[in-house]
């Protein structure tokens, strides 16, 4: 692995790529953009299958969140572009965003996509940056497991709420066991401050106060963790 690889409130790397559409500059081709780069072990493998079935399936709903997405494999166009066809001709769901090809793993070495698991293949990486170029959450999943997609976009809904209104949020947010759907406010950082927390706002202590959500951001991702709970029919039951 590289002696530093990005870390959480860095800028996004400056990266060249060549991808199923072309060549990108990143993350300078999503400026004023949201987006995600995800790691997969490899082409025409069943777990992440699984996963490009599930990121196309919810691309909409990336886009509703001025989200794009960016996969990556240690694997060629070609084969990134055979790949995806037979994900179209036999799961019948188009794969909508670009995939970098990345053969000799220089851009998984550099974004620490390689790691003790395996010296060849990436793991599960993902990398959500924001608007700026700066990246936020970075999610590591073994080569066996596959990703929970709806956690990634809560995930990105609640970053963007924290952006906007410059707050904390919760575990499980917005189904918390303590607060609620509510957000919480950051801590204060002087004694008069902490003084008059608990008369601004409602709270337990005055280190631990909340304040509501819009409730449009909270369907929103209340939306994402009911589907993530919820069993879809399989594409097995629907074969003959």
């Amino acid at each position: 692995m590289p002696a530093q690889i990005p870390l959480i409130g860095e800028r996004f790397p400056t990266l060249t790529v060549q991808t199923t559409v072309g060549t990108k500059k990143l993350p300078d081709d999503y400026a004023g953009k949201w987006f995600i780069l995800f790691s997969h072990p490899g082409d025409f493998t069943p777990v992440c299958t699984t996963e490009f079935y599930a990121f196309a399936n919810r691309y909409e709903d990336f886009k509703s969140l001025g989200v794009e997405l960016i996969g990556l494999s240690v694997d060629s166009v070609p084969s990134h572009i055979e790949w995806i066809n037979w994900i179209k001709q036999n799961l019948g769901i188009e794969i909508p965003f670009p995939i970098i090809a990345d053969p000799r793993g220089v851009v998984a070495e550099q974004l620490g996509m390689i790691q003790a698991q395996s010296p060849t293949a990436a793991v599960r990486a993902v990398f959500i940056v924001n608007s700026q170029g700066i990246i936020r959450t970075i999610i590591y999943y073994p080569l066996e497991l596959g990703r929970n997609i709806d956690e990634i976009l809560r995930a990105v809904k609640a970053l963007q709420v924290i952006e906007r209104e410059k707050v904390a949020l919760p575990a499980n947010w917005p189904n918390n066991e303590v607060v609620g759907e509510n957000a919480i406010v950051p801590t204060a950082s002087t004694i008069q401050e902490a003084q008059s927390r608990l008369t601004q706002y409602k709270g337990f202590s005055w280190w631990l106060t909340y304040k509501p959500v819009p409730l449009e951001d909270v369907q929103v991702a209340a939306k994402f963790l009911e589907r993530a709970s919820r069993k879809p029919t399989p594409l097995t039951k629907k074969q003959k």
